[in-house]
């Protein structure tokens, strides 16, 4: 009886679908046509109800009336912005929830036609909710159709496109190529302006998924404008807290996408006017909004991988490759070690929470904690065991074979760090292990007999090797380059490496 009823429903629904599509095709009142593509977009949402709805006809019915062509006609007839706004919320959910209407949006252009429009919107007024809808199914292309996203990229010059899009939700001043005017005093965005930039972003972001490399200098142009809209937007605010959270998350993923060789403008020559934060003469105001942006990621104590990543791991690039950025952030974040009375990972600062991120369960999140803080260190295992101790730096020395000591692979200045007379003091009493200084914990085989120590040597060994027979445990050893390799495989070695000795000498 159920699913008879719920049937008769679907086909209700189905029905109404065509009736107010048959309606929208006539010349109507305005009223009439905001009225039913109200209709039309709640029934939208439902994906057993959209086989009337995604038919190509039905389709270019809701592009006209969204004014999607590619003319040049300006947006001039204010009374029919409520028509243009609905009609998109309608096709937004549409191409959301069928992958007919996605596979009939590259036939019909719909991307190069959002474009257009978007470029009619560039000064226009009362336009904001036509450019935040237009941006939003742009983004939903880009996102489910991967032809859409490359025919954004390499025909339709989106990068420009979304880019001047983006620009136009901040009031920018630009007082030098790549440097906007930095207004302190300045009010928060509003509501309209932080959902067209958030929109703007994410569409970015689809659009740039594979911008690693740049190969000529007009690209190199293009991200480092882009990179500098992406500093003003980190130093904007928005209407609430949690909008301006989302503003800065959406901007650091898409800054993740540019090139790291195009993020110097993150940092630009400071002037006298400007804030005290600065470094080497260099402005830091940005990259310390990446930074509380990151600690506030991990007070929240959940969501890692989707939330921290993305930011500790723009700032591992930005430190590999700019030294002024890395030697800021080591400052903040590693700052020259004077008590070490405690473990590394207990305490309230940045560097005990990113070392308590070290052993994190999710792998992901460990090892981009630890391949952090391994840069800020110049890739230098001694330097990093100082600040973190070998118990917790033990995954990623085995991850990147250096067990054994060295350093990374990338190269860095030779300037040296200097050691507090505090640390000095310490250095000799420092457990290598927990990184701390430990009280003297009394020998428990110093009332052992030496037969009682025996036992217990020979204890201890069986139940290892019950252990390793039950394949519970597969005892490990380290090679001279620092990689791991079997327990048996490196005693193998030593021995060849005794006999080779022996018959040499």
């Amino acid at each position: 009886m159920r699913t008879w009823i719920e049937e008769s429903l679907m086909t209700s629904r189905k029905k109404l679908c065509e009736g107010i599509l048959n309606i929208l095709e006539k010349d109507i009142k305005t009223s009439c046509q905001v009225a039913c593509l109200e209709a039309l977009r709640i029934l939208s949402r439902d994906k057993k109800v959209l086989v009337p709805v995604t038919t190509k006809e039905n389709m270019q019915i809701l592009m006209r009336l969204a004014k999607l062509d590619m003319t040049e006609d300006s947006l001039e007839d204010v009374s029919n912005f409520p028509v243009i706004v609905e009609a998109l919320k309608c096709l937004c959910n549409i191409v959301f929830n069928s992958a007919i209407a996605q596979k009939l949006s590259l036939e019909l252009n719909l991307a190069a036609m959002l474009c257009n429009l978007l470029k009619k919107c560039k000064d226009q007024q009362f336009v904001d909710d036509i450019k935040c809808f237009d941006l939003r199914l742009l983004f939903l292309l880009s996102l489910l159709h991967t032809d859409i996203r490359s025919q954004l990229h390499h025909e339709l010059q989106g990068l420009q496109v979304l880019t001047q899009a983006l620009e136009s939700s901040f009031s920018i001043r630009w007082t030098d190529k790549y440097k906007a005017a930095e207004e302190h005093d300045g009010s928060p965005l509003s509501l309209q302006e932080t959902d067209c930039a958030i929109e703007a972003l994410k569409a970015l972001f689809n659009v740039t998924l594979d911008s690693w490399n740049v190969h000529s200098e007009n690209e190199s142009h293009q991200f480092r404008y882009m990179a500098a809209i992406l500093r003003h937007c980190l130093l904007t605010v928005g209407p609430t807290e949690d909008k301006t959270e989302e503003l800065h998350s959406n901007a650091i993923n898409l800054l993740s996408n540019i090139p790291v060789s195009c993020l110097d403008v993150l940092i630009s020559p400071s002037t006298q006017e400007e804030t005290v934060l600065k470094y080497n003469g260099m402005n830091m105001d940005a990259i310390q909004v990446l930074l509380d942006f990151m600690e506030k990621r991990i007070d929240k104590g959940s969501s890692y991988r989707e939330g921290l990543t993305p930011v500790l791991s723009l700032l591992t690039e930005c430190c590999r490759a700019h030294r002024n950025i890395r030697k800021f952030i080591k400052a903040q974040v590693l700052p020259p070690l004077r008590d070490v009375s405690n473990r590394p990972e207990v305490g309230t600062t940045v560097r005990n929470k990113l070392v308590r991120l070290m052993t994190h369960v999710d792998l992901g999140v460990k090892q981009i904690a630890a391949e952090f803080l391994f840069v800020l260190c110049k890739e230098r295992v001694d330097n990093l065991l100082k600040y973190t101790g070998y118990g917790n730096a033990a995954g990623l020395l085995a991850a990147r074979g250096l067990l054994a000591g060295g350093r990374g692979d990338h190269w860095y200045s030779d300037d040296e760090d200097t050691d507090t007379e505090e640390y000095k003091s310490a250095k000799p009493n420092i457990n290598l292990i927990t990184g701390h200084v430990e009280e003297p914990m009394p020998n428990p085989m110093d009332e052992m007999t030496e037969e009682q120590k025996e036992y217990e040597a020979m204890k201890l060994v069986n139940m290892f090797d019950k252990l390793s027979r039950d394949e519970v445990i597969k005892p490990m050893g380290v090679r001279p380059d620092g990689t791991m390799t079997p327990l048996e495989e490196t005693i193998c070695q030593y021995q060849t490496n005794e006999q080779d000795s022996s018959d040499s000498d």
